[in-house]
Parts: structure tokens; C-alpha cells; sequence
């Protein structure tokens, strides 16, 4: 395999013979100040790959030496702490006041520590029972933000001829507008029950949990026309681990330990864009 390594910063030249000792690579080529390519890689080092990586702000990933991003179809984003940096349901909720109980409910589901998504979900719509859904609007203008490199993820993978699709069990209000913000090809989420200008409390229709973000993945692939195996899957909660487990490559985003440790890769360090450089 290639050993492929970045940074946001430049590499140092003090890394190269421990890089290269510890992964048993016959080649270390510097492809430029942030990313190295060791070749011939033994993925059986990966733990003490992953150790020094860790204490020294490197992120890894092993890939298979003719591989291509072009090569896959289908790129699919987990949307909150994934594609941007906020979850979108603890902002709204600040705005009535529950930010911090919301958002203890939220960490706790993402963790993986509450097993039940919808109950998750309900439980945390609830508490935005009677709030002005203007508060949806100045979430979107006042607080969503993109994660780093992702437009720059973007545009590479569709010049690469992949598609794009954000499955989230945050909100339509928001992965709709960022469909046509960022020229995505298809998004799912949750819709919230909105009556005379306020919130219910309610969800409409299907929740969109762990279950149907892979179904989701599975039947855009079918639509595609492409195997899941060609699917990347990104995201950085308990929530996307049977996604990601459908996809190809699996990547987690600045995730929770149960993701990290179960996906292809992992980018801790480094932007969405890190995603292009592993090829």
C-alpha cells in the first residue's frame, strides 16, 4: 500500500526515517511541504502508525498504489461537524435558552451512548416547541459555517465525475439551501413541522436516522448506476457507521473515537480536502 501523509503544516525533515522505519516503506517520496507518499507501505503498522501520527499532528491513510479518486462515483457527507462546523439543532436551540441541555443530549448520541436516534431526535425537536422559526433563518446566516477545504473538496470531486449527496439527521432547512449554495446533487433530512411561523416540536415524515442514511447511499448508488464499493461515505458520528460501513471508503471527519476507529481513514487534522490529496 501507500502510506500517505499530510499536514497542516510542513512536514519536517525529522519525520521521514521514523515515518519510514515504522511503516516498513522501501520509498519516501515528498510530494510538497504538507504531504509525503511512502511507498510499499506494511498496512500491518498501522497502530504504530497511527500513534505517532496522532502525537505529532499528522494525519494517514493507507491506499491502494493505482487507485483513483475518478475511480469511485459517489461522494456522500454527513452534514453537521461534517460538511459545516456547527449542529444545527444545539444553535437553534440557544435561542430558546436549551443550547446546553440540547446539546448534552446530541453529544451523548453522537458518542454512540444513547442507542435510540429517533428517541434522540424527538426528545431534542421537543424542547423547540413554540420557538420563532425565524431562529432557522438566522442559524443559517449567523452561525453555519463551512468546514475547512470543503468547497475545495467539492469542486475536486466533481471534476473528478463523482456525484455529491448530503444525508443528514439534522434539517431540510438547511441541506436544501446548501444544494443550491453549493450545487449539490442530491441531499435527505429531516423536516421540522413548522405551524403559523413557530416550531411544533415535531418531525415530519421519516426520521432520518443510522438505518436510512444507508439506505439513502445504497439507493443513490442504484440510481447511479454503481456499486456501493464505488460510494465514499464521510462523517464524524455513531450515526454514520452503517453508512460508512455501505461505502467503499469510509472516511471520518474530525470524529468521535467509535468513528475514527471504524472507518477506512481517518482526517483529524487537516480539512475535507484532505480527501483529494490521499490520491
Amino acid at each position: 500500500m501507500n502510506l500517505v501523509i499530510q499536514s497542516l503544516a510542513p512536514i519536517s525533515d525529522s519525520h521521514l526515517r521514523p515515518l519510514a522505519a515504522l511503516a516498513r516503506s522501501r520509498e519516501t517520496q515528498r510530494v510538497d511541504d504538507t504531504l509525503l507518499r511512502l511507498v510499499d507501505a506494511d498496512p500491518l503498522q498501522r497502530p504504530d502508525i497511527d500513534a505517532y501520527c496522532g502525537a505529532h499532528a499528522l494525519d494517514y491513510a493507507y491506499v491502494e498504489p493505482q487507485t483513483r479518486l475518478a475511480d469511485f462515483g459517489l461522494v456522500a457527507m454527513d452534514m453537521d461537524f461534517t460538511l459545516i462546523t456547527i449542529e444545527c439543532i444545539d444553535e437553534i436551540a440557544d435561542f430558546c435558552g436549551l443550547k446546553a441541555e440540547v446539546a448534552a443530549i446530541t453529544e451523548a448520541s453522537m458518542r454512540g451512548e444513547i442507542k435510540d436516534f429517533n428517541e434522540s431526535l424527538t426528545r431534542r425537536v421537543a424542547l423547540l416547541k413554540g420557538l420563532d422559526a425565524v431562529a432557522l433563518e438566522r442559524v443559517y446566516e449567523e452561525r453555519l459555517k463551512l468546514s475547512p477545504g470543503a468547497e475545495r473538496m467539492l469542486e475536486g470531486v466533481r471534476a473528478a465525475g463523482l456525484k455529491t449527496l448530503l444525508v443528514s439527521g439534522g434539517f431540510t432547512f438547511f441541506t436544501e439551501r446548501l444544494k443550491a449554495r453549493l450545487g449539490l446533487d442530491y441531499t435527505r433530512a429531516n423536516t421540522l413541522e413548522i405551524v403559523d411561523g413557530k416550531l411544533t416540536g415535531k418531525v415530519v415524515g421519516e426520521i432520518v436516522n443510522a438505518d436510512v442514511k444507508a439506505c439513502t447511499l445504497v439507493e443513490t448508488c442504484a440510481k447511479l448506476g454503481i456499486d456501493p464499493a464505488r460510494a465514499i461515505a464521510m462523517g464524524d458520528g455513531s450515526n454514520d457507521l452503517k453508512m460508512m460501513a455501505e461505502a467503499g471508503l469510509s472516511v471520518a471527519f474530525r470524529a468521535k473515537p467509535v468513528v475514527r476507529q471504524s472507518a477506512s481513514v481517518a482526517l483529524n487534522f487537516v480539512g475535507l480536502d484532505g480527501l483529494l490529496r490521499m490520491f
